[in-house]
């Protein structure tokens, strides 16, 4: 097996150094670029992918990646509900509550057309990423139809709007069930998704 220690130090190298000149045009650049690579690093390694944590309960009765999954929800939560109601208490404005769209059909058609495409693909946006950066041919494939798909979207997005979304009611939590009451539901409802996900696990561990 050819040893693969010369090329990651040059790897290595050619990173810190592209950093360094990322650090000369503007100091943001260079966040980006380590940030970038240290996810990538933790998505490899870790073999993360949102596709593989609701297929492989089905498919291999494993659940890791689907708790892993939930875990990272409910961080993520609590995080966002504070930087949230931060920027509330102190009047504000909501950061990305832009992206709080209403839920109507085309939330339903996107939701089934990307899960099959997932599942086409092997991957979710992540997996697909990650699994590109090794190599991949089929992946690598996805990836760019990834990219037209999502270019298509976006110039069709106007039509979806108009016909489906901008009639639909947007819902905020916080503003039916409280910032405290918003983040224990969901809270509660990852716990519960949890349990159901860990003892799905058991119980496909003792029929094998």
């Amino acid at each position: 097996m050819k040893n693969q220690i010369p090329v990651g130090i040059s790897l290595l190298i050619l990173i810190i150094v592209f950093g360094m000149l990322l650090e000369t045009l503007a100091p943001t650049l260079s966040f980006y670029w380590i940030t970038g690579i240290a996810f990538g690093f933790i998505l490899q390694r870790s073999k993360f992918c949102f596709a593989a944590s609701i297929r492989d309960p089905y498919l291999i009765g494993g659940t890791a990646l689907t708790k892993a999954v939930l875990i990272a929800l409910a961080i993520t939560s609590i995080g966002f509900t504070a930087i949230k109601y931060g920027a509330y208490v102190n009047n504000m404005p909501l950061p990305g509550q832009g992206s709080v769209e209403p839920i109507s059909l085309a939330t339903v058609i996107g939701g089934i057309l990307f899960g099959i495409g997932m599942v086409i693909a092997g991957g979710c946006a992540s997996g697909i990423l990650m699994r590109t950066g090794e190599g991949f041919h089929m992946q690598m494939i996805a990836l760019v139809f990834f990219i037209i798909g999502s270019l298509w979207g976006a110039h069709d997005y106007g039509w979806w709007y108009d016909k489906f979304i901008k009639e639909s009611k947007a819902i905020f939590l916080p503003d039916v069930f409280g910032w405290f009451g918003a983040l224990a539901i969901q809270l509660v409802f990852i716990a519960f998704l949890y349990i159901i996900a860990d003892r799905w696990e058991e119980k496909k561990s003792q029929d094998y």
